[in-house]
């Protein structure tokens, strides 16, 4: 075996901490050091070639070997190397990637400000919230309502509004969230229920806590488009158009978070567009930058923008910010990533590969194993279930996220396990013949996994 590889894993092993990883299980396996990359391929220190079936987290939407990125950072560098927003000071690159996004925003938004991920983006708005009531006679509006298995980022409170069983590890959520129902129509409609009345169901089931919340008391509803990490739960038809109305009714504010919707994963250059979702407040990160820069950004409303310009100015500042929010490195980079996205032909590629990748997950809906496939664009998710009929999972012993995983690993494909499901967001650079050949794979691994589990189950 190449010593140098050896030597790489054992200095991971004995110096880094992974995040979001099953430690167990990298005890076992060991981890995996990725040395370089080629387009929408990544190469390990052994120099074996995968392709990124996740975009990395998402994220890496333009690959990873585009070098007009890489020498837009490098002009940058040389010219103004960094940064920051506060005291009223700016670069240009930020300025014009404000104005960029404010042009292509899916609804009118007055202005942005910047932060380094979408898990303070979401911070951000929270904070936003908070000040704003406070200061129009209001503090009791602290609550916050999200949806269960939604996700939001890890800092406190964009992980309070992350409704994942998980969070119980630090003593989250807090009393100021409110959980609504997951709006996933396979799971947990009604027998016979179309999508239409499903969401009439979830819009009154969401009137109904707002009242016994108390309207008064709520800050605002944070919700994806489509939900990403929670498994790609798209919304069923007319969810997003039932639910605003009642928003409005009691003046909640909506926060779309676009993290991973944002700049064309859903096949529309906005989640909001795919879904008709009309938010008072943007969030975005991931794509804007294509992943080659720290990113993030909060857009606001008009309205917005007026109630929390009136309510910093009881502080004479907006008291909140980072460092590196704005940074002008990772804006010229997130500009000239937008720019390739519009205008080089990779949304109009989005739109191409789509429907075949979508296409061939509903093909193989119709294995045995698989209770359901969903998606839209270029995300997508297949559950596992060992009773099709009763969608009943597997028992955990099996693993079968984690085995299908592993199982595609070994044949140069990177997907992500999560629980019964994996999900796959490949690049939006993907081409059909590599998206023929994920799904492929992904029909004999499902071949090679149930055969395995139905032999240990006789």
């Amino acid at each position: 075996m190449d010593t140098t590889v050896q030597s790489w894993e054992r200095r991971e092993v004995g110096s880094f901490f992974h995040t979001f990883s099953d430690l167990a299980s990298l005890r076992e396996d060991g981890p995996a050091i990725v040395e370089k990359g080629e387009g929408a391929y990544i190469v390990d220190t052994a120099g074996k070639r995968y392709f990124e079936g996740n975009s990395g987290l998402w994220n890496m939407t333009l690959g990873f070997s585009e070098t007009r990125l890489a020498e837009v950072a490098a002009r940058q560098y040389a010219e103004f190397p960094g940064y920051h927003t506060f005291f009223g000071r700016n670069s240009k690159p930020t300025v014009a990637l404000a104005e960029r996004m404010i042009a292509l925003a899916p609804v009118p938004m007055s202005r942005v400000f910047f932060t380094n991920s979408g898990s303070d983006a979401n911070e951000s708005a929270i904070k936003l919230l908070w000040m704003m009531w406070a200061a129009e006679g209001q503090p009791q509006r602290r609550k916050l309502l999200t949806r269960k298995n939604a996700y939001h980022g890890a800092t406190v409170m964009a992980a309070a509004l992350t409704a994942k069983d998980y969070n119980r590890a630090f003593g989250l959520p807090s009393a100021e969230i409110v959980t609504l129902d997951c709006p996933h129509s396979w799971r947990n409609a009604l027998p016979g229920e179309s999508d239409e009345e499903y969401s009439a169901r979830l819009a009154s089931r969401l009137e109904q806590q707002i009242i016994a919340e108390g309207p008064e008391t709520i800050a605002g509803m944070f919700a994806e488009p489509i939900m990403g990490a929670g498994g790609v739960i798209v919304p069923p038809h007319g969810y997003f158009r039932m639910i605003q109305p009642v928003l409005k009714r009691y003046g909640i504010p909506l926060v779309a978070d676009e993290v991973i919707c944002g700049f064309g994963r859903s096949g529309n250059l906005w989640g909001s567009q795919t879904v008709g979702l009309e938010p008072a407040i943007i969030v975005a990160s991931k794509s804007m930058s294509a992943g080659y820069f720290p990113m993030g950004a909060v857009m606001l409303s008009a309205d917005i923008d007026k109630r929390a310009t009136a309510a910093s100015e009881m502080w004479e500042e907006f008291p909140h910010g980072y460092t590196t929010g704005g940074h002008p490195v990772g804006c010229a980079i997130s500009l000239e990533a937008i720019r390739i996205i519009t205008e080089e032909g990779v949304l109009d590629n989005i739109r191409k590969v789509g429907p075949l990748f979508q296409a061939g997950l509903r093909k193989l809906a119709e294995h045995p194993m698989v209770g359901e496939a969903r998606g839209v664009g270029l995300m997508g998710a297949l559950e596992m279930v060992a009773d099709k009929k009763t969608k009943t999972a597997h028992a955990a012993e099996y693993r079968v996220g984690d085995r299908i995983a592993k199982a595609a690993r070994d044949l140069g494909f990177i997907i992500r396990p999560l629980g019964a499901s994996v999900v796959l967001a490949p690049p939006f650079i993907s081409t059909q013949e590599q998206i023929e050949a994920l799904l492929d794979v992904l029909q004999r691994i499902l071949d090679d996994v149930h055969s395995g589990i139905c032999k240990h189950a006789a």
